[in-house]
């Protein structure tokens, strides 16, 4: 009993220096334009999405690919493995942030997180290729995160890795995050959720959207703004 009540306190006085650390930034205007921008980046998802599937119901088809690297792989229901280690990467994210003490730079992940579902939400509509026709749906436990499985190109949960493993300074998160990436990018393949270019462009409209926030939004990282909003 004597040794429980010191660990309570410790926990309590780590809480209380997390909750210290993130007041400056729930005070910034930066954080809620950040969190603003990934709302309406996963509603766009959605509205693209359910879009698609009413535009199949009224008849309409999405064209199939053939895919060069499907096309030699056999089809292994492996959705449940991309979308936990999807949600896995959220979660060694948010350890990073607190373990670093990037409290600062939390409005900068969630606009540039954003940025690439606003950007992934407008691509699938603009080119609203069918899935692979060896696809039958992600493990009910999760359904892709979304009523409706459509839209593939590019893929958000290669560009949602990718874009996190460019967002940490840390080389051990970066390993560990690279690791989350190797699985999810080789269970997508091995489910066929998504073609091969869906995969691999993930890589480049992630690494776009880095660079522009590294010219245009640093500001959003609040290293000026921090100490004064």
């Amino acid at each position: 009993m004597n040794n429980i009540q010191p660990q309570i306190l410790d926990r309590k006085s780590v809480f209380l220096e997390i909750g210290r650390s993130l007041l400056p930034v729930l005070k910034s205007k930066y954080f809620y334009i950040g969190l603003f921008t990934v709302i309406t980046g996963i509603g766009l998802n959605f509205a693209s999405q359910t879009y698609l599937h009413y535009y199949m119901i009224e008849g309409k088809t999405l064209p199939m690919l053939s895919d060069m690297i499907l096309d030699h792989l056999p089809v292994i229901d492996l959705s449940l493995v991309y979308d936990i280690f999807s949600l896995l990467l959220l979660v060694i994210i948010g350890i990073y942030i607190v373990q670093k003490q990037e409290y600062n730079r939390l409005p900068y992940f969630l606009l540039l997180w954003g940025i690439f579902y606003i950007v992934r939400g407008i691509f699938i509509v603009l080119t609203p290729f069918g899935n692979p026709p060896d696809f039958n749906g992600s493990d009910p436990l999760f359904n892709g995160f979304s009523k409706f499985e459509l839209g593939v190109y590019p893929s958000g949960h290669t560009g949602n890795a990718v874009l996190l493993w460019l967002l940490v300074n840390d080389r051990k998160y970066r390993w560990i995050i690279g690791f989350c990436l190797f699985v999810i990018i080789i269970s997508l393949f091995l489910a066929h959720s998504h073609y091969s270019i869906d995969i691999l462009s993930g890589f480049f409209f992630a690494y776009a959207i880095r660079a522009f926030g590294e010219k245009y939004l640093k500001v959003f990282e609040l290293q000026t703004h921090i100490h004064t909003e």
